[in-house]
């Protein structure tokens, strides 16, 4: 059952001139952004061929207005991330083509953003290609949910890009959860150091109190995870790990064994994306995690019946999409909506 955050914004007041389409896949998240904006969802017409190609086109009238598209490119369950993609660009070239004054990609998960950088001779930088694409196809701005790396993602893009954080849809999950216990922020890994900061300093501001911080430190190397560092004191805290995405869940479930070995009372696991691929049902049921809360950016469609479904939370991250689109389409500030930049 999936929970959501008010945030402020302003009425459209019955907006004319405001598009909001939501392709296939994506339409469950597009419907709960629309309802909280207050708007109707605009209709397009999705066919697929037998080879595989398909199209894409606008049934309502797009000509002069401000368009915003709502598509998450995670993979599955019935198309991969490149096809998610290759969807999308192609509807935002029609859209352009059709006369729309401007179009926003809204991308509640963004493929390829974590290879944001080139760790062998001759890697890709993939995110740069991705941005370059968008780009072409006349892409007015894009909006996205907690990526891996800020900098490089607003670094690749030469067009605005808005990079929403996760923060504001967790914290009032995790103060409900936490109650009047001493809370301690735990960041993963060392990169993961500045989004756990940010969560520990909204926690501090939103409960006016001092909340602890943690690091695990990690390293990886040929697929092995090594280190052994722990700095912070979790002894008798709620423990909350938190990071960008789950993927097996290995390294949230390290970060958890580690807290607990030094006395954490009750350790939450926090992301945005709930990936779940094969074989996060069976590390993310240990005992070390005792909740595990996501957002609706990704469903989590690929976990079964079983432990890790039930202690599993989904927070809506819906108003937050639809605050940022009020704003845009009115030309109104989103400083209070970002709280990197605040």
């Amino acid at each position: 059952m999936a929970s959501g955050t008010s945030f402020p914004r302003r009425p459209l007041n019955g907006s004319d001139w405001l598009r909001l389409f939501a392709l296939r896949g994506s339409v469950e998240i597009g419907q709960d952004i629309a309802d909280a904006l207050g708007c109707r969802l605009a209709t397009a017409e999705e066919r697929s061929f037998e080879d595989g190609e398909h199209k894409i086109r606008p049934l309502d009238n797009v000509a002069g207005c401000d368009v915003y598209v709502v598509h998450s490119l995670h993979g599955g369950p019935q198309e991969s991330p490149n096809d998610k993609l290759c969807r999308l660009l192609f509807f935002i070239g029609a859209l352009r083509d059709a006369g729309a004054a401007r179009v926003t990609a809204v991308i509640p998960y963004l493929c390829y953003a974590r290879k944001d950088r080139r760790t062998k001779t001759n890697d890709p930088v993939t995110i740069r290609y991705l941005a370059s694409l968008f780009e072409a196809v006349g892409v007015g701005r894009v909006v996205t949910l907690e990526v891996h790396n800020q900098a490089a993602f607003e670094n690749a893009f030469r067009c605005p890009t808005v990079a929403l954080s996760a923060v504001p849809l967790l914290t009032e999950k995790v103060r409900d959860m936490a109650g009047v216990r001493p809370i301690c922020v735990v960041s993963p890994d060392l990169g993961g150091g500045k989004r756990a900061d940010l969560l520990r300093e909204t926690l501090e501001r939103s409960l006016g109190q001092p909340i602890g911080k943690a690091f695990v430190e990690k390293h990886r190397s040929s697929g092995k995870v090594a280190g052994d560092l722990f700095a912070g004191d979790v002894a008798d805290a709620f423990c909350v790990v938190f990071d960008d995405l789950i993927s097996t869940g290995g390294t949230l479930v390290r970060a958890a064994k580690a807290a607990r070995a030094r006395g954490a009372a009750e350790v939450v696991a926090c992301v945005a994306h709930g990936l779940f691929m094969p074989g996060a049902e069976t590390k993310l049921s240990d005992g070390a995690i005792d909740r595990i809360v996501i957002t609706n950016s990704v469903p989590p469609f690929r976990l079964p019946s079983g432990p890790v479904q039930a202690k599993l939370d989904v927070v809506s991250a819906a108003p937050l999409f639809a605050a940022v689109i009020g704003r845009l389409h009115l030309d109104e500030r989103l400083d209070d909506l970002l709280p990197y930049q605040a």
